[in-house]
């Protein structure tokens, strides 16, 4: 690597240090210079939260990868990256397992990672994160390429505290995360409907407003109401939740309110209820479209007037309390027809949240499915977890009417089931359209419906090769009336590597 070459790598990057850029291009072109730079079949910007890897920005890997969320004490090559200052190459024939197996993309499906190095970030003088690069060819990155990579860590690093201010990364980092969850559950996605959702709770939750979320079942209401919580000023206060429809209406005033000994046959001793718990942070009331009229009184009293009283007594408590509702009801209907207070349902209505149906979100599906992918291969003690392109391709044609709750349940189900079908425990376990068992989708292969006959072999595979791909990228254009995105989901192709295929292909 010549120092030309390292500055007109390196030049656009300073260039738009300048610029206001979305969050995703700026860490996209940080990715597409890097790769100038130093020539790989794979590219990865990670942040460090925690525990955690969480990728931000992916080239040349499944594009369930950027929702995987990698424990960095489960994979040793990113623990020993990070465990040093200076870049670090692994040798071809190391014996620790790569994070990436079966990940990066190429025409074979159980393709590994063969040469691999990285190199922490360091944002302020504290670890941020890493960036990592990897090769499907022993030998590939040269031990004098180190040099080149600390360079350009240096201005990755300058990129991403660029990125910090312009975007805000840090505060929606800590608004998004789920910290009373011990499974390291988040929000993810990066569809037009999922965005919105994310700047109502960014939008919403530094008020005090009464939220009522609504969506169908499994959509993920509880952590959009855990998401709310962290963008609050109560964030460091009690976050309570109460499933309303799983009590009865004899126990669901004594959880509210909490009773006094005596109030009620069992009653043994005082006891708080979540009002009280909650006090000077959140409650959260699952499904509250189930509570009886005669609670709907109760609670209205105590969000007009902020006071309680337990069952059994007359003693009044005083609680300072944020009240976020779920349901899967349409409570204004509910209303017309006699089974819902108005003026409670005005109470919890004061800021709508709608949280959009799996069906609505596009290509989200996938990033879901990565992160469901990486706990299933963590539980199941795999090196490797990974969808084919015809899986995909399933997942993104089904219509999901359970949601995010019925794709994570499937996953796990399917990966239990297809190691099943293994003698001996795989290296990297790829599930197949057929694996999924998805109901009333017929398993779609890439261009299925209109592939074309192979050509006479001409004496020369590669032209051969190149001719028929031409072929077949262009007839899926006519199909998707020269859309890209809609092409590389058919042909089960990131639409980055599609682009670049193109181009060496003439096509664009």
């Amino acid at each position: 690597m010549t120092a030309k070459s390292l500055l007109t790598a390196l030049l656009p990057l300073v260039s738009d240090l300048s610029r206001e850029l979305p969050e995703h291009e700026r860490y996209r072109r940080l990715l597409e210079a890097m790769r100038t730079l130093l020539p790989c079949d794979a590219a990865a910007l990670l942040r460090l939260d925690s525990e955690w890897l969480v990728p931000l920005a992916v080239d040349g890997l499944s594009a369930d990868t950027l929702g995987r969320r990698f424990r960095v004490s489960e994979h040793p090559r990113f623990a020993a990256l990070l465990s040093r200052s200076e870049p670090t190459r692994f040798a071809s024939d190391s014996e620790l397992p790569d994070p990436y197996d079966g990940l990066v993309e190429g025409l074979h499906q159980h393709l590994e990672v063969h040469d691999c190095m990285g190199c922490p970030l360091f944002v302020d003088e504290r670890p941020w994160g890493l960036i990592t690069l990897d090769a499907l060819t022993p030998g590939s990155f040269q031990q004098v390429e180190l040099d080149s990579l600390q360079a350009f860590a240096s201005l990755a690093a300058a990129t991403v505290n660029v990125a910090q201010r312009i975007e805000g990364l840090t505060l929606r980092a800590e608004v998004y995360r789920q910290a009373s969850d011990q499974q390291h559950k988040e929000l993810i996605g990066q569809s037009k409907a999922h965005k919105r959702l994310l700047e109502e709770i960014r939008l919403v939750g530094g008020s005090d407003l009464t939220v009522l979320i609504t969506g169908e079942t499994g959509v993920g209401k509880e952590l959009v109401a855990q998401a709310i919580h962290q963008a609050s000023a109560r964030a460091d206060k009690p976050l309570i939740s109460l499933n309303c429809a799983a009590l009865p209406d004899t126990l669901v005033e004594s959880e509210l309110f909490g009773h006094v000994r005596g109030a009620f046959t069992g009653a043994v001793g005082e006891r708080r209820g979540k009002f009280e718990l909650a006090n000077g942070g959140t409650l959260f009331l699952d499904e509250v479209g189930e509570l009886s009229l005669v609670v709907q009184a109760k609670l209205l009293r105590v969000l007009q007037s902020g006071q309680l009283q337990r069952l059994g007594s007359d003693q009044e408590h005083r609680v300072d309390v944020r009240l976020i509702a779920a349901t899967n009801r349409d409570l204004a209907e509910e209303v017309r027809a006699g089974r819902y207070r108005a003026d409670f349902y005005h109470r919890l209505s004061v800021y709508p949240l709608p949280v959009p149906a799996l069906r609505e979100r596009g290509r989200d599906v996938l990033l879901l499915a990565g992160y469901f992918l990486e706990q299933n291969r963590s539980r199941m003690g795999l090196n490797s977890l990974r969808l084919s392109p015809e899986a995909q391709a399933a997942l993104l044609a089904y219509n999901w009417p359970g949601n995010v709750r019925e794709l994570e349940h499937l996953i796990g189900r399917s990966a239990l089931k297809a190691l099943g079908q293994h003698q001996d425990r795989p290296r990297i376990l790829t599930l197949d359209g057929s694996d999924l068992d998805l109901p009333g989708v017929a398993t779609p292969t890439p261009a299925a419906t209109t592939l074309l006959p192979l050509p006479e072999a001409s004496g020369d595979l590669r032209q051969t090769l190149d001719h028929y791909q031409r072929q077949l990228i262009g007839q899926c254009l006519e199909r998707h009336q020269g859309n890209w995105a809609s092409a590389a989901r058919e042909l089960g192709l990131d639409r980055a590597n599609l682009a670049r295929l193109a181009r060496r292909l003439g096509l664009r």
